[in-house]
């Protein structure tokens, strides 16, 4: 077994997987950028190193600075989570190349089926069929165009190296079809290092089924059970559930087979989810995502196995010790992901910011994984997913009832969370009927009839000495020391640092929406201008978009709600700017 382990990773999927490593009684190490120097992920590993940065490709996707933290740290094995490197090849090859064990499958498996083209090739040679696509990546939108053309509208942009709905998008006519390729390749290049895409027939009303397959050394593949993951928003998952409600047995039983085809046909080892889209009784392969998945937790609520565990000891060279006919699944389990983002009228918009207040809930069969805690700091540079709530009850309307419950009992502070919209959801009809599918959230939800409150003013700092552990680094090593510190003290240092983006709370500020009606456009959210789409001068219409904001690796389009002249652009692409700045003026 192995004796130290580093995470290549952040949030909670670290957390999740040092706790799982503790128990085993392997060491750990953990990972951060400038902006993670406080993080939980940190402050539970046994150890941990500076990356140096603050954006994604400054830190958790800076490979040279992991291979010298492996060097210095001596660990044996890393697991990459989720995201960031978790799919990458050349990643997983310099990792073994440097005489670590990689916790995922085997490069080559990666490079078939990271490649969402490629995996679709091997799928169809092992005898499973997919959406109908393409299997080569495109490169102008007159091939979006032309797939359209003869395959019907909508079409679906995706990423070929990517997931959870990064870099993709819906084209649905001609016309939008350049500058939704240019959005997808952009937000995939910004996500996962390669902005490769490719296209598929977009479904009119399908649902999402995932498949958990796990293989080892010895040539053994399984596969654990399914999750319906049918309730999304911006093609990204909301509520994920296990077993899938109105999903016939012997469906079930064929779509397990077709998985452990997929997983074969590359020949997979450790932990893998093999993605099917279901309509009309007929599944459809959709693509395979090497690695463990943010909803793998239903699965082990309903099979009470520890999927880290397994991945763990697989990779370390152990069987997987039971049998296709040994998996037991009994009664059923919900996750509902808790993001920073404001649901109001179903827009779930970006809110960074600082978590003033986190009270988490409990009670029999409730469990929440989280990466943040109260006084931590959601960052713009990042995913927006501060913690994952999962039940488990003896059948779906039950689970239903415990998550609703639970969620009530959930107080997240400072940042505006999807918890609102989650509420909804949960007690609409037509999910608990289980008719939804992949669309059902964003056409038939009534979502853009919900209405948020406003986030609460910062509550006023106390008087009197405060504890506080105050970080230090020597030769890049992260060391914590306890001071007493007064309230003057921690005036003083918040002032100094509240124009930087170290976690500390910004001062308030008053915005009006999106493309406010006064025809002065401001921004809702911290984040990066990506592009300007228009000029001093030009002719705007009402709804028109300005620029578009990059904040937690979503793109939002910044519109104006008047009709007139552009008068002032304030910002250019690349600029940062905080919620409220304003961007344009509009005559």
């Amino acid at each position: 077994m192995f004796k130290k382990l580093l995470v290549a990773n952040r949030g909670e999927i670290a957390v999740r997987v040092i706790r799982t490593a503790r128990e085993m009684g392997i060491k750990t190490v953990a990972i951060y950028s400038e902006l993670d120097r406080d993080a939980l992920h940190v402050r539970l590993a046994d150890e941990a190193y500076a990356l140096g940065g603050q954006t994604v490709t400054e830190s958790y996707l800076n490979t040279p600075a992991i291979l010298d933290i492996i060097a210095k740290t001596e660990v044996d094995a890393l697991h990459p989570g989720y995201g960031f490197f978790s799919e990458n090849t050349d990643f997983a090859r310099a990792i073994a190349s440097s005489g670590v064990t990689f916790i995922g499958p085997p490069p080559e498996a990666i490079e078939i089926m990271g490649d969402k083209i490629s995996s679709r090739i091997a799928a169809e040679k092992a005898g499973v069929v997919g959406v109908p696509g393409t299997v080569e990546v495109i490169k102008d939108p007159s091939e979006v165009i032309s797939f359209g053309n003869h395959h019907g509208w909508p079409v679906a942009i995706k990423a070929a190296y990517g997931g959870g709905g990064r870099g993709m998008r819906v084209v649905y006519n001609p016309e939008s079809a350049a500058e939704a390729l240019e959005s997808a390749q952009r937000e995939a290049e910004k996500s996962f290092g390669r902005s490769e895409s490719y296209l598929e027939r977009y479904l009119t009303w399908p649902r999402h089924i995932e498949m958990q397959i796990f293989a080892d050394m010895f040539g053994n593949t399984v596969w654990l059970g399914e999750r319906d993951c049918s309730s999304q928003r911006r093609h990204q998952k909301l509520i994920e559930e296990s077993p899938a409600p109105l999903f016939p047995e012997e469906v079930r039983q064929a779509m397990g087979e077709a998985a452990v085809k997929v997983a074969k046909a590359c020949g997979y080892v450790n932990a893998g989810t093999v993605e099917f889209l279901y309509q009309d009784g007929e599944f459809y392969f959709l693509e395979m995502n090497t690695r463990l998945q943010v909803e793998h937790p239903v699965t082990e609520f309903v099979t009470s196995l520890d999927l880290v565990e397994l991945q763990i000891r697989i990779a370390a060279g152990e069987e997987i010790p039971f049998t296709q006919n040994e998996i037991r699944r009994s009664g059923h389990a919900i996750e509902a992901r808790i993001n920073a983002e404001n649901p109001d009228q179903g827009k779930f918009l970006p809110s960074p910011g600082t978590i003033s207040r986190f009270l988490k809930p409990d009670g029999f069969g409730v469990r929440l994984d989280a990466g943040y805690e109260s006084g931590d700091t959601v960052s713009q540079f990042y995913d927006n997913l501060i913690a994952k709530l999962i039940v488990w009850a003896p059948d779906r309307q039950r689970a239903i009832a415990k998550m609703r419950r639970a969620l009530d009992e959930t107080v997240i502070e400072g940042v505006h969370t999807t918890i609102p919209a989650l509420q909804h959801i949960l007690s609409h009809e037509e999910f608990s009927s289980g008719r939804h599918s992949t669309k059902w959230v964003e056409e038939k939800s009534g979502l853009e009839n919900l209405v948020v409150s406003p986030l609460a003013p910062a509550e006023l700092a106390g008087e009197g000495k405060v504890l506080r552990e105050v970080d230090t680094e020597v030769n890049g090593r992260r060391y914590q020391v306890r001071l007493w510190l007064s309230e003057k003290d921690l005036g003083d240092a918040t002032a100094q640092t509240t124009s930087s983006t170290n976690g500390k709370r910004p001062k308030a500020k008053a915005h009006s929406p999106i493309g406010g009606g006064s025809g002065t456009i401001s921004v809702p959210m911290q984040g990066t201008i990506v592009k300007v789409l228009v000029e001093v001068g030009q002719s705007v219409e009402a709804g028109q978009t300005v620029c578009v904001l990059e904040a937690m690796k979503m793109e939002n389009a910044i519109n104006t709600e008047k009709t007139g002249t552009v008068k002032e652009i304030r910002v250019k692409p690349g600029d940062s700017v905080g919620g409220g700045d304003i961007v344009a003026v509009i005559d």
